[in-house]
């Protein structure tokens, strides 16, 4: 008996080495396997997937691309605060392929990191950004291409890549270095969506474009086209900007201290002013709501870009509307965050990091500084709360800890803040 179970008990002790071995070279399940499918569907209007638009630069040039350690860092940030969509500008440059390895890496290092991507195609007019006369009846024989790499990376990152964008602010006739007509951006949304209805691209994918308010027809009669229409009808929803602090200059009706608004708290006056701001984005996002609810056509809205920069020494700053600082941004920010969840909206805030080489010319530009960090990490005071929590413990930018800006002194960032001119 005594020989039996001797026996037995080795032959157990011979399985469990085995089963041990096998344990310990069984390859990992793939990611995809591990986590939930998700779609854009799922994810646009949805709360719990808070979206940014994000440029990795940390230089005056987009000729040094960030490292995939250095995205690293920064996806680390902004999982961290609960961003789970990013949105970039185009597929030229190595950035938007080095955020999708980026995130793969750390996917694999950790089945619970989550974060998927808006990848924008860039679209020009003929000679956009050449010395030669631009044309903007005439597309750029380089957005085929365009096209051609950003349908490779979503095939390529099928669980990261939800949503393609085809053009930024491509139709805007501001844009005049570039912009270009609805039928160019019809085209290439029809080329998308055919993709889709061949099985070359997923079905899931949402096709849009990305642009100003007014190009979605909530402006100007001017873009009320045959184009735009069928542009309409052919995306699967409309990413619409508004920018209220570039209206402190070029149309300030809601900007600045009216009547008995001058009895009022200094801070008072100025959360009265960014609540008109926030109103004055609203309105122009249901005047596209408006604008196509006449066409008789339904589609989702989505805010592509909003933002507030923190810092301005032109028109924005002191010597013009006195809009910009961080006590101002982080009102905006959080107004805007609260209102696009209520409207079960998705807000593609703009954005996450200052990027230097926006205007590299002037380094006290405001579209140096909308970023909520600064380029060396500082969390600026829209974030001061999330540094106080702890939510970035432990992560760094360029090798140093997130901290706040102003050394945390909320007094000596209120020294900087000016209040909006009084109006009659």
């Amino acid at each position: 008996m005594r020989k039996a179970t001797f026996i037995l008990g080795l032959i157990a002790l011979v399985f469990l080495v085995m089963s041990c071995k096998e344990n310990q070279t069984k390859k990992p399940i793939p990611i995809d396997q591990t986590q939930k499918t998700v779609t854009a569907k799922d994810i646009l209007g949805n709360s719990d997937y808070l979206a940014i638009s994000y440029g990795g630069y940390r230089k005056s040039s987009r000729d040094f691309q960030p490292t995939i350690q250095e995205l690293k860092e920064d996806m680390k940030i902004l999982h961290a605060m609960n961003i789970r969509v990013l949105r970039t500008y185009n597929v030229q440059l190595a950035h938007a392929s080095n955020i999708l390895k980026a995130i793969r890496e750390l996917k694999n290092e950790d089945p619970n990191f989550e974060m998927y991507l808006m990848l924008g195609a860039w679209i020009d007019c003929l000679n956009a950004w050449t010395d030669k006369p631009v044309n903007h009846n005439v597309e750029s024989e380089h957005n085929a291409a365009e096209i051609d790499r950003a349908v490779a990376l979503a095939n390529a990152y099928p669980d990261i890549v939800k949503i393609i964008a085809v053009g930024n602010e491509a139709m805007v006739k501001w844009a005049t270095t570039y912009f270009v007509q609805p039928n160019v951006i019809l085209k290439w949304v029809s080329h998308l969506q055919g993709l889709k209805q061949t099985g070359k691209l997923s079905k899931d994918i949402w096709i849009t474009s990305s642009d100003n308010f007014a190009s979605w027809g909530g402006g100007d009669s001017q873009y009320h086209t045959e184009d735009l229409t069928k542009l309409i009808k052919a995306v699967d929803y409309l990413s619409v900007h508004t920018y209220p602090m570039h209206d402190t200059h070029y149309n300030p009706v809601f900007w600045g201290v009216f009547g008995e608004e001058t009895q009022l708290s200094s801070l008072k006056r100025i959360d009265v002013a960014m609540n008109r701001a926030k109103n004055y984005a609203i309105s122009q996002i249901d005047s596209v709501a408006s604008y196509i609810k006449s066409l008789g056509i339904k589609k989702p809205i989505h805010i592509g870009e909003t933002g507030w920069a923190s810092a301005s020494n032109g028109l924005y700053g002191s010597k013009g509307s006195k809009a910009t600082d961080e006590y101002k941004e982080a009102l905006f920010y959080n107004k805007m965050r609260q209102w696009s969840a209520q409207s079960k909206m998705s807000c593609f805030y703009f954005e996450a990091f200052d990027e230097p080489w926006k205007d590299a010319h002037n380094k006290g530009g405001s579209e140096n500084y909308f970023g909520l960090f600064t380029v060396d990490g500082k969390a600026k005071y829209p974030l001061w709360d999330l540094v106080d929590q702890g939510v970035f413990d432990g992560l760094t930018r360029n090798g140093e800890p997130i901290t706040k800006t102003y050394n945390g002194n909320k007094e000596a960032l209120l020294l900087e803040v000016e209040l909006p001119p009084k109006k009659q």
